[in-house]
């Protein structure tokens, strides 16, 4: 079987600057524990600076209701479309694709107040059956939204 990159894609719709939001994935990553810590139990530092590119993050998340851990280098980051990348390169994902990356972008929304958070979710499959990462963008949403709602309280 040749190996394809695949993606799922989707829209989340925040009340939070896309500045703000950015931030916080690009800068103040640990925080999302504190946010949402049924849904994040850590992130760590495993090298480099927080908000810089080659930085290594390490996730223990829960998916589908089992604890799981991703080891993840920045790959990019630009500021001034508030986007990052992470490539998966350790953890559980890797049982079930070849590659994994996550794109987070924010922008401003046009038809309300607000942002949009585009997530996209870029993997090759290891096997034909393994599915779709629909659950773990599942995730990705609640985590927006929780992020979103802390954003909001501490304006």
């Amino acid at each position: 079987m040749g190996s394809q990159v695949e993606k799922v894609e989707t829209d989340v719709y925040i009340k939070a600057s896309p500045e703000k939001f950015h931030d916080v994935f690009c800068n103040r990553t640990h925080h999302i524990a504190n946010v949402c810590p049924e849904k994040i139990q850590g992130v760590d530092l495993h090298e480099g600076e927080w908000g810089t590119e080659g930085s290594i993050v390490f996730w223990n998340y829960v998916h589908d209701g089992k604890a799981c851990v991703a080891k993840e280098v920045v790959e990019a980051i630009d500021r001034e479309k508030n986007k990052i990348v992470f490539k998966v390169i350790e953890g559980d994902l890797l049982d079930d694709y070849k590659s994994f990356r996550i794109i987070v972008e924010v922008s401003e929304a046009t038809a309300q107040n607000g942002s949009v958070v585009h997530w996209t979710m870029e993997y090759e499959k290891l096997k034909n059956h393994t599915p779709d990462p629909h659950t773990l963008m599942q995730l990705a949403i609640d985590v927006s939204n929780d992020i979103d709602s802390h954003l909001s309280q501490t304006n």
